[in-house]
């Protein structure tokens, strides 16, 4: 079975992808576990061009299949921010508690029809037969105070009124149907079996 080497060191991030690919005929790995444990300049402006600069780079000393993805938080409100700065958007050291709060405290008191946001995913996959990026969307808002505990990253905040949840209120197999993540990969897959001819 040939090896995907997921660009990434976040573990949540591994979780959802391996169960979201769990039917597909490949071994989902992280770069540490494939023993890569490079640090990846991201100062792309977009999701898409820093998630290729991602795979760009394990490919490089891999060789092999690798998918890199760039996700982030797009608040109206805000212009779009934290957009590409989201995980540095509250500081470089900051908690994640620490960034839902600021994302919280920048809305205090805007009315429910002007929280409205989004989860943007980009993927970038290459090996060496081809090279795509599929992109995500998942349309919400930003709650007004965190809510659940599961998920990661700015799922307590952003809620999503068709559920009446936030993304870590939801339960795993709901969440990794409507994801950004989800969405993104789904595409991912269907150009995938297109390359494999399966």
């Amino acid at each position: 079975m040939k090896r995907l080497i997921v660009a990434t060191k976040n573990t949540g991030k591994i979780v959802e992808i391996k169960d979201i690919l769990k039917e597909f005929p490949v071994e989902v790995i992280s770069m540490v576990d494939a023993g890569y444990d490079l640090e990846i300049d991201e100062n792309g402006t977009s999701f898409s061009e820093n998630a290729f600069l991602k795979a760009n780079a394990l490919y490089k000393i891999s060789g092999e299949m690798v998918l890199a993805d760039d996700s982030g938080l797009e608040v109206d409100f805000l212009n779009d921010a934290p957009g590409v700065f989201t995980s540095r958007f509250a500081g470089f050291n900051a908690s994640q508690k620490e960034k839902n709060s600021k994302i919280i405290n920048l809305l205090k008191g805007v009315d429910e029809q002007f929280r409205t946001a989004r989860f943007v995913c980009s993927i970038s996959f290459i090996s060496k037969e081809a090279n795509f990026i599929t992109e995500g969307f998942v349309e919400g808002m930003i709650a007004e105070k965190p809510m659940g505990s599961t998920g990661f990253g700015y799922d307590p905040i952003f809620y999503l009124p068709q559920y009446k949840k936030t993304f870590a209120q939801l339960p795993e197999n709901i969440k990794n149907k409507v994801s950004h993540r989800a969405s993104a990969i789904n595409k991912f897959k269907e150009k995938f079996a297109t390359i494999q001819g399966s």
